[in-house]
């Protein structure tokens, strides 16, 4: 009998570690998309009339979740679980933390009340397999709640690149990562075998003086390109300088800022447990929950040298 076939590797979840413990210290510059969907997971979670003695922070980057939870969403105790060493040094301030991967939990099953992600899944190869985990480690009737970004996440750059790359060099590489699509959310969560899965979404978008600030933070944020097929040779200055171009010409405003679309799926699950409502059929339970609660686009605010709208 041959041996299974190994999990495609889209991601090098080295470099994704390495590049965290290397913006761990500057951080706090730019964790400003992960401050506003954290607090949206802790509103979310605060509509659940319910409490969870023990929960997980799946992808805890500095401890962002744990200061949204505090007194918030009937969380008792909160465990950290971050890839990267130097953040989870940074998460302990607030809360137990460990240096665990999630594609390779090391929780025993039925541990935790509540498993709550933000923005950290969608670097995972396999998410069907990290989802599976997730629901072995929760209790019967045990809460799944996560946020990652979603297809049409940085369109914008993903087109600029790709024609300047081309008009350049001839071809193009990927540059950036693919993401999961909405329509494929709960899909995920009943193959994992969740029961009541939901997936939905909202939409930041972010401005910026220009493209190469855009750049910038995604570089402080550890989110620049980590696929495993990326080219390994630099961009060059007339690419880059083409892709700045065409970034502006396309996608500035009547202000003259570009614009950076950061879609954010929403995934919620339970795990099976005595007394739940019988689960819909498969793909049923797909909806767009915020077509009904008309938050499509969400107001986030503004910060200093962006402004998220």
């Amino acid at each position: 009998m041959s041996a299974a076939p190994e999990t495609m590797r889209v991601f090098d979840r080295r470099l994704v570690r390495a590049r965290r413990d290397r913006r761990a210290g500057d951080f706090a510059r730019h964790d400003f998309l992960f401050r506003e969907v954290a607090e949206r997971l802790a509103d979310r979670l605060s509509d659940v009339k319910r409490e969870f003695p023990l929960a997980l922070d799946l992808g805890a980057r500095s401890g962002l979740m744990a200061g949204a939870l505090k007194g918030r969403g009937g969380v008792k105790t909160l465990v950290q679980a971050e890839l990267s060493e130097r953040l989870a040094r940074a998460a302990r301030k607030l809360s137990p933390a460990v240096v665990a991967d999630e594609e390779t939990l090391p929780f025993a099953d039925n541990s935790f009340d509540l498993i709550v992600s933000c923005l950290s899944l969608h670097w995972v190869n396999d998410l069907p397999g990290a989802l599976a985990q997730i629901r072995r480690a929760l209790k019967p009737d045990g809460l799944f709640l996560a946020a990652l970004f979603g297809y049409g996440t940085l369109a914008e750059l993903r087109e600029a690149f790709l024609a300047a790359e081309t008009a350049t060099t001839g071809g193009a590489g990927p540059r950036i990562s693919p993401f999961t699509e909405l329509r494929d959310g709960a899909a995920l969560l009943q193959r994992a075998e969740f029961a009541l899965p939901v997936a939905d979404a909202d939409v930041i978008n972010v401005t910026y003086g220009n493209a190469f600030e855009l750049m910038r933070d995604l570089r402080g944020m550890g989110e620049s390109n980590a696929v495993e097929a990326r080219p390994r040779r630099p961009l060059s200055r007339a690419t880059l300088y083409h892709a700045g171009d065409l970034y502006t010409r396309r996608f500035a405003q009547n202000d003259g800022r570009v614009r950076a679309r950061f879609q954010i799926v929403y995934l919620t699950g339970w795990s099976p447990g005595p007394g739940q409502p019988e689960a819909k059929k498969p793909g049923s339970a797909v909806r767009r929950l915020s077509d009904a609660l008309d938050a499509t686009e969400r107001p986030a605010g503004d910060k200093t040298g962006r402004k998220k709208q």
